[in-house]
């Protein structure tokens, strides 16, 4: 028997309002390039065009995760947030290389900075937007348990973080006269946004390979398992994992002999419940068992 309780919202509002942002900042992002020529606005708006493919694909991946279980799919559809970010993070480190190649070229060809004010406060606007958007889908993230809208946050925070080096590199630029300020710091912000790109993959592959849930949710059941086990029932065989926002649990239940089937079946319900309401978004499954018979702990070493 399994039971699952999910009651919560869509997550692909928050997906649309990152495509708005995406497309905001790019035009802004153009616009201080075109007014300065500089290498390290280049690099920022090459970075937003990423934002928006990077958004499109969450929307997509958001879309499918969200249709129920079917014949062919019957655990659900919630693992097509990985394709999301695992493109999400390809695009990031495409984003790093066209940032690092545009920027050893005017290493050795500097260029003098135009109009620094006003790209600075397109520049400025820019940030401000991604900024607030990152933060809104983070804490959507924490809430949906979603991969999608995390990855979605956190290469808008390293986008953040770009154009705030940027904008101090063009700031020096503008004081000193270095114009070989402007490369170096597109460099530095290529090799950050190597970093977070990998980090994203290596989550994504930890999910891909049925990673268990956190310690934390772990504990939840445990928690749950104990108020039981002073009745003289037994679990073994507990086996966790996630699939993007979803997660699934099953172990043994065992229980004397002398109990009817339903008074088993009814304790099952019981605590199938207490966890899928304490995990929102869990499905529990579990396999009653007689306590006294051997063969039903053959398989406790699955614990």
């Amino acid at each position: 028997m399994n039971i699952s309780v999910n009651h919560r919202p869509s997550a692909r509002s928050y997906a649309v309002l990152s495509i708005g942002a995406a497309v905001m900042t790019i035009a802004l992002k153009f616009g201080a390039y075109s007014l300065t020529g500089s290498v390290g606005l280049l690099s920022d708006a090459f970075e937003s065009i990423v934002n928006l493919v990077a958004a499109i694909g969450a929307f997509w991946a958001l879309s499918y995760a969200a249709k129920p279980p079917d014949e062919k799919h019957s655990f659900g559809h919630s693992k097509a947030e990985y394709f999301s970010s695992a493109l999400e993070g390809f695009l990031i480190l495409v984003a790093a290389g066209s940032i690092a190649v545009a920027a050893v070229d005017r290493f050795f060809h500097p260029q003098p900075i135009e109009q620094a004010g006003l790209g600075l406060v397109l520049a400025l606007l820019a940030t401000a937007i991604n900024g607030g958007v990152s933060w809104i889908l983070l804490q959507a993230s924490r809430q949906l348990r979603s991969i999608t809208l995390r990855a979605d946050a956190y290469h808008l925070l390293t986008d953040v973080w770009t154009s705030v080096g940027v904008v101090l590199g063009i700031g020096l630029v503008s004081v000193t006269g270095w114009f070989v300020l402007d490369p170096i710091v597109a460099l530095l912000v290529a090799a950050n946004i190597v970093w977070t790109g990998c980090k994203l993959l290596g989550e994504t592959g930890f999910g891909l390979l049925d990673g268990a849930i956190p310690d934390d949710e772990q504990k939840a059941i445990a928690l749950i398992m104990s108020e039981y086990k002073t009745q003289g029932i037994q679990f073994h065989a507990l086996r966790t994992r996630v699939a993007g926002s979803r997660s699934f649990v099953s172990f043994h239940v065992l229980v004397p002999g002398a109990w009817t089937v339903q008074r088993g079946h009814d304790v099952c319900e019981i605590i199938e419940q207490a966890i899928a309401l304490a995990l929102p978004g869990t499905n529990v499954t579990t396999h009653l068992e007689p306590s006294e018979d051997p063969i039903s702990w053959n398989d406790e070493k699955l614990n």
